[in-house]
């Protein structure tokens, strides 16, 4: 790379080309050139582009008969040659190429000569799109192109057209083609060639180059422009359609493929303009109908097919242009394809189903997962064609499901019975279908579907799951679906499907649960007690029975909880007898999962509507003690056991957390009773060994309690206490230790933000915290880089309110500058700058007269923060600094710019995006 970029490169990369030399060598030379040409032109003086030109032409001959690598590589530094000369020092460039290339040289067979220009008029346009020209020649040079395509059109319409031309220059002809129509060129200009094109289809090895350049051609985003090109195109597409047949007959993938992605260029990026031509209705009605042949193509994708799945965003394309003309124009739109797009939805269904058991069987499980994608990519668009045909489609699906499972003389297939319910769960998933008349029927018509396979038996549940909300609104016909839904709990091949339509009951249908209650925790119990399920569904029925068990009485809930968790309690009570081995700590973490995923649900006050704002204040419960506090107390002691032996493993102390944690979020207030003993556990537990997890669980209780006097003063305890332990750990050396120093960062951010007086304890030592956040500031993992920034960006404003903090900030600020402007430097990861950015943000508007003071110290010091600034790009950086204390966005961007010329990157290709 330094060789490339070096001057001497201008000498060495002509001696590389030497025809003695290896092709490897040969190609780094003609790279070398290029990269010379392409990022350093200003080097090159004006009087000599002309040598430079007529030596690249003179490589280009000489190459013509020789490797392909390095006469590709020849041709791109003669393209970015040309468009840095276009158009005032080299005028008519291409033409000149052109007439180059067809003088008659003696040494050089014609054909190599043809395919040489040919590559060159190829690389050209693919030059020009990634060239690093500036906007405004950008469109100078796109212009020029354009119209030079006057002197390539014709050449490569005569080679096409020629009979003898062999098929690799008919090949490289359209390949030339397709690059060109990139550069915007008037639909029109390209009529003979896309016709030429056409007719080149016919040829097998040309099919697929020839696929290219139509498609490339219709879909530039000009085209939609010159309407009379279009429609002229139409007929051509439409010719195509017995081609098709024959090669989905024959079992032709390719070509069915090309053919269909042809018909879809034209559809999706013109149906607008196409539609908006009335008088040939028919005609585009024609291409709707060839690109529905793609869709229903027969075969099952992606075994025997590849080419449905092309179309469907056409559908989408087509129904949005539709809906979006005025009300009278789409009534006549409306009348034409409303019943295409119930031909589509029978379409899609048909496609959706699943192959005999038999084949399915064969399928690789990459060809399962393809066609998993495939059945969401059609029920999202079924989904979205629900807002062209309304309730009706849901009428449709339901009077096809009913003669379909009422027909005895005909005995259906599972798999047409289940696309149907595919069909409808797509929609009920999505769109409310609580006004819809058909939905009781269909919930009359689920218990008679004879489930005799798991994929038919897996739609029914995720139907009725789609349908949970609707139960909440009709709880009558609870009990209609509820039993099969339970007796699927015990079949592990449904583990997915059962247990989360069960969790979209308990949630929705809640209040309507208590009289099946009994029964859902017994069969619940019975299959955890089994094992049936895998740990995430385990967790998830815990949640279900969580929601449940919310919406009794308080001493139904004890009842329940008792019965539900004895078992449990009494496993690990065994378990923490145990010696610690690896799979007896596999039981427990399972078991405090389980308790903490029940925890997180279980909520017997009643929110505002609000899950996720832990602010939310809540209706007192006037039954005494919050059940889930009930039973933390009575396992407490057992917990305490558990941790006693398990302290050092940090899995299992974060289990344990988890369980507080989740019924601190969902409890609040209510958890008040547990506050003095968990603070004097987690004080316990982080004495002895310090974990990430309790100063999370710190975090939490800081943040909920902070208002309240009476339960505040054993958390104020607990913090002074894990800040004291934490401090000795960095005088130890924290570096093994990222995510306790991280979790640390955030719990003093948040002590700052919602109890600031905490930081006036005459015993938090404000000196030492502040001197362990500027050690943080400078570790490699981004995220406790990230936690010390927001530490920093609370702790600054609380200069004048807190007098304590303010001291050690004037004392000690110095330092904090001096770390943040080393990570602009160059130590820290770029995604930080933001990050550092606030800091300086927060110091200019906190402690605006003594930042003046320490950025001119800072900055005096030699090669500081990198040896690649100048003093003049330093004294630059400080003055915007210190004046911008209003816009923290303006701070932003002035220090990536900062980093970036720290870090040698500044107007790199490399940084273009940053």
């Amino acid at each position: 790379m330094q060789a490339q970029v070096s001057p001497q490169a201008w000498h060495f990369s002509w001696l590389l080309l030497n025809l003695d030399k290896v092709p490897e060598i040969q190609y780094f030379g003609a790279s070398a050139l290029h990269i010379k040409i392409s990022r350093y032109w200003n080097d090159i003086p004006a009087d000599q582009y002309e040598s430079l030109k007529s030596q690249l032409f003179s490589q280009i001959t000489r190459f013509a008969s020789g490797s392909k690598i390095v006469l590709t590589r020849l041709c791109v530094a003669l393209a970015s040659l040309a468009l840095s000369m276009m158009p005032d020092a080299w005028p008519c460039a291409v033409a000149d190429m052109v007439r180059m290339f067809q003088a008659e040289d003696s040494n050089v067979d014609g054909r190599a000569r043809c395919l040489a220009l040919l590559e060159l008029l190829t690389v050209l346009p693919e030059e020009f799109q990634t060239s690093r020209l500036p906007q405004y020649r950008k469109g100078q040079v796109r212009s020029v192109l354009a119209q030079e395509c006057g002197s390539v059109f014709p050449l490569l319409e005569q080679l096409l057209q020629q009979q003898d031309s062999p098929g690799f220059i008919k090949q490289k002809v359209l390949k030339c083609f397709s690059s060109w129509v990139q550069l915007e060129i008037p639909l029109m200009d390209c009529e003979n060639l896309i016709q030429a094109a056409f007719t080149s289809l016919q040829d097998p090895e040309l099919f697929d180059t020839a696929v290219e350049a139509i498609v490339n051609a219709i879909s530039q985003p000009d085209a939609q422009r010159y309407v009379n090109t279009l429609l002229k195109l139409i007929p051509p597409v439409l010719g195509l359609q017995e081609q098709l047949r024959q090669a989905v007959q024959g079992g032709d993938m390719e070509t069915s493929h090309g053919i269909c992605r042809i018909a879809v260029a034209l559809g999706e990026n013109h149906s607008r303009a196409l539609l908006d031509q009335v008088q040939h209705w028919q005609s585009f009605l024609a291409l709707v109908n060839m690109i529905m042949f793609c869709t229903g193509i027969p075969g099952h994708y992606p075994v025997n097919e590849t080419t449905s799945s092309l179309t469907l965003t056409f559908w989408y394309t087509l129904q949005d242009d539709i809906l979006s003309f005025e009300p009278d124009k789409q009534a006549v739109y409306q009348q034409v394809y409303r019943p295409v797009y119930f031909q589509l939805v029978d379409v899609l269904l048909h496609k959706a189903q699943f192959p005999s058991d038999e084949e399915y069987g064969f399928w690789s499980s990459d060809e399962k997962e393809q066609f998993r994608i495939y059945r969401v990519d059609i029920s999202d668009t079924l989904m979205y064609v629900y807002e062209m045909l309304g309730a009706e489609l849901l009428s449709s699906l339901y009077d096809k499901l009913g003669r379909l499972l009422t027909n005895t003389e005909q005995p259906s297939s599972w798999q047409h019975t289940e696309a149907l319910l595919y069909g409808f769960q797509s929609i009920a998933e999505t769109i409310d279908v609580n006004y819809s008349d058909v939905v009781p029927g269909l919930i009359g018509l689920i218990p008679r579907i004879s489930i005799s396979n798991v994929q038919l038996a897996d739609t029914v549940m995720f139907t009725i799951g789609a349908l949970s909300e609707w139960l909440a609104d009709h709880p009558v016909m609870i009990n209609n679906v509820l039993p099969l839904v339970l007796q699927a709990l015990g079949n592990p091949e449904l583990s997915i499907s059962s247990v989360s339509t069960l969790k979209k009951i308990c949630r929705e249908c809640k209040y309507d649960l208590p009289p099946y209650a009994a029964n859902i925790v017994a069969v619940s119990q019975d299959v955890l007690m089994k094992q049936i399920h895998k740990t995430s569904q385990c967790m998830w029925l815990m949640q279900a029975l969580g929601f449940l068990l919310s919406a009794l009485q308080v001493e139904e809930i004890l009842k329940n909880l008792h019965s539900l968790i004895t078992p449990y309690i009494q496993q690990l009570e065994k378990l923490a007898d145990e010696t610690p081995n690896p799979s007896n700590k596999l039981a427990i973490i399972h078991i405090l999962g389980l308790l903490s995923n029940l925890f997180t649900t279980l909520d017997i006050s009643h929110h505002d509507d609000d899950h996720e704002n832990t602010e939310v204040k809540k209706l007192p419960v006037p039954q005494g003690p919050n059940p889930v506090v009930v039973v933390l107390q009575q396992v407490f002691q057992l917990i305490q056991k558990v941790l006693s032996k398990w302290l050092n493993d940090a899995q299992v102390v974060e289990s344990v957390c988890a369980i507080f944690e989740k019924s601190v979020k969902t409890l609040l207030d209510d958890f008040a009773p547990m506050v003095p003993q968990l603070c004097e556990m987690l004080g316990q537990m982080y004495s002895t060994i310090p974990q990430a997890s309790a100063l999370d669980l710190t975090r939490q209780l800081v943040h909920i309690f902070a208002h309240e006097p009476a339960h505040f003063p054993p958390i104020k305890a607990l913090f002074l206490l894990v800040t004291s332990v934490t401090l000795t750990l960095f005088q130890q050396g924290p570096r093994d230790h990222p995510d306790i120093v991280d979790s640390f960062m955030q719990l003093l951010a948040q002590a700052l933000k919602r109890k600031p007086d905490l930081f006036l304890c005459r015993s938090l030592d404000i000196q030492a915290v502040f001197q362990c956040g500027v050690l943080s500031l400078k570790f490699p993992e981004a995220l406790t880089v990230k936690a010390s920034c927001g530490f920093f960006t609370e702790l600054l404003p609380r200069c004048g309110e807190i007098p304590p903090v303010g001291q050690v900030v004037h004392e000690n600020g110095k330092l904090l500058l001096q770390a943040v402007l080393e990570g602009v430097g160059g130590q820290a990861s770029r995604s930080l700058m933001d990050h550092f950015a606030e800091i300086l943000f927060a110091l200019s508007k906190h402690c605006f007269s003594y930042l003046n003071v320490w950025m001119k110290e800072a900055m005096q010091q030699e090669a500081f923060p990198s040896a690649r600034v100048s003093p003049e790009q330093k004294d630059t950086f400080s003055q915007q600094i210190l004046r911008e204390r209003v816009n923290k966005r303006r701070v932003k961007e002035m220090v990536k710019e900062f980093t970036l010329l720290c870090r040698g990157l500044h107007g790199t290709e490399y940084t273009a995006d940053y």
